[in-house]
């Protein structure tokens, strides 16, 4: 009897087997792969929430907006207490506790947020321009910082243009940098706890009265 030679269907089995093997170690690359780039992300999504909220007035704004798109200055959610020496106001027109809603874009977003007030203060309140004293671009026209955050500064209020240096320490690189006078105000001037996009945000400093209603 001849035997019929089995060489042929061997080698098909083996072939066989071998393209299952690779296709199967694609697809657990393609998972894996997958798995660690949404991963990748969250973390730094996570990263950049933790680091607090960026404030107008750094990096290259957007035309229409004036929205800051790049290397924002970070502010950060806690605030801190008022600074040494300020006055509270003797009749604010809303009183610690009061539900308030914001009308300012210090931060992107800020505008139509409800807040509550957590301070209220009579003095002399500058909008600046100065360079953080951690490197990066000039922030613009900050709003806000008060006069007893300044170092050594003459009689208030210091007219526009003047140099000072700053001693607030609500937002990080503040703190012993080189400032410009851009404008002042005398109106009373809050302190305010809100939510920004599910994180806390306590003693925002600050926020003029005539950048808040009622709520």
């Amino acid at each position: 009897m001849r035997r019929t030679p089995l060489l042929p269907g061997i080698a098909l089995a083996a072939v066989a087997a071998l393209t299952l093997s690779a296709c199967s170690g694609e697809g657990s690359d393609s998972a894996s792969g997958d798995h660690a780039g949404h991963a990748t992300s969250a973390s730094a999504s996570e990263s950049s929430a933790a680091d607090g909220h960026s404030h107008e007035g750094t990096g290259s704004s957007t035309p229409s907006t004036g929205v800051m798109d790049s290397m924002n200055h970070a502010h950060d959610a806690d605030g801190g207490p008022a600074p040494e020496g300020i006055a509270p106001a003797a009749d604010p027109k809303f009183p610690v506790g009061s539900e308030v809603v914001m009308h300012a874009e210090h931060m992107p977003g800020m505008d139509g947020q409800k807040a509550t007030v957590s301070g209220a203060f009579s003095t002399t309140t500058y909008s600046v321009t100065y360079t953080p004293t951690t490197g990066g671009e000039p922030v613009v026209d900050h709003k806000w910082v008060v006069q007893e955050e300044l170092v050594d500064p003459p009689a208030a209020p210091i007219p526009d243009g003047t140099e000072v240096t700053l001693a607030a320490t609500h937002m990080q690189g503040m703190e012993g940098a080189k400032a410009t006078i851009v404008s002042s105000t005398q109106e009373t001037v809050y302190m305010v706890n809100f939510d920004m996009d599910g994180m806390p945000m306590k003693n925002h400093k600050w926020v003029t009265e005539s950048e808040l209603s009622a709520a």
